[in-house]
């Protein structure tokens, strides 16, 4: 890289009930990147604010929209982020060097859908209190880091976000982004029950397993994701002089 050449940005979407603290370890594991972590609608200092697909949109593209001239951009989404970097892509063809999917290769249909939709609907009888404290319990005991968990208030927003990915998610939306797509799983998490269905779906897929990890991946397993992050910024180098002048659809 050349010292007229900006650094890579990688921008990198939270889970559902998470915020940007999610990626807090990834600018040390990445020093060679500017790494840009995103608060959706509903989620860390933009918890005011209600949650829409068009407002996810707006806020991943705020972060891709903010590099410099010539500087390349992978988006990364770990679970809800997940879906909604599809979203975004699709939305605004041109603009990423790849996109990386982290725990988010499910269709969110069936079975899938009725466990989420049952916990959604959980929550007014359990209340938010306890069901983060429940939560947070699961996530230390499969090792999250104390300063990625959340409170009751990453909860409000849950119910209208995932409605957003039954609504409006699918493999099949692959088909229409333009960079390559690289589907990273937790051996271990059910939500990669479908990626060999998204991978079909895009025109250049990889899949990327890591042993004995779970849904909470990029929080437990962090140079793993670092290490296939850092692929996928030398793809998009390797693929940049051949990108099509950004475009955004209406």
């Amino acid at each position: 890289m050349s010292a007229s050449t900006p650094r890579p940005r990688l921008v990198l979407v939270h889970g559902t009930r998470m915020d940007r603290a999610e990626w807090q370890a990834y600018p040390e594991l990445l020093p060679e990147v500017e790494v840009v972590a995103v608060d959706l609608p509903g989620h860390g200092e933009r918890v005011e604010e209600e949650f829409t697909a068009d407002g996810a949109v707006a806020a991943i593209r705020e972060a891709v929209d903010a590099r410099a001239p010539g500087q390349r951009v992978v988006l990364a989404g770990h679970s809800l982020g997940g879906y909604l970097a599809v979203l975004y892509a699709v939305r605004h063809p041109g603009t990423l060097g790849a996109l990386v999917l982290i725990g988010a290769s499910a269709e969110p249909t069936g079975p899938f859908a009725a466990v989420y939709r049952g916990f959604a609907d959980l929550l007014p009888r359990v209340g938010v209190e306890r069901m983060a404290r429940a939560s947070n319990a699961v996530m230390r005991r499969l090792g999250a880091d104390e300063a990625v968990l959340t409170g009751p208030e990453a909860y409000a927003a849950l119910p209208a976000a995932w409605q957003v990915v039954f609504d409006e998610c699918r493999a099949e939306l692959l088909g229409d982004v333009d960079c390559p797509v690289y589907l990273v799983n937790g051996q271990l998490d059910q939500m990669r029950v479908h990626v060999a269905r998204f991978a079909a779906a895009a025109e250049e897929s990889h899949i990327v397993t890591v042993p004995r990890a779970t849904h909470l991946l990029p929080v437990t397993h962090g140079e793993q994701v670092a290490e296939v992050l850092r692929e996928a910024l030398h793809t998009a180098d390797a693929r940049s002089p051949h990108h099509r002048p950004p475009q955004v659809r209406p």
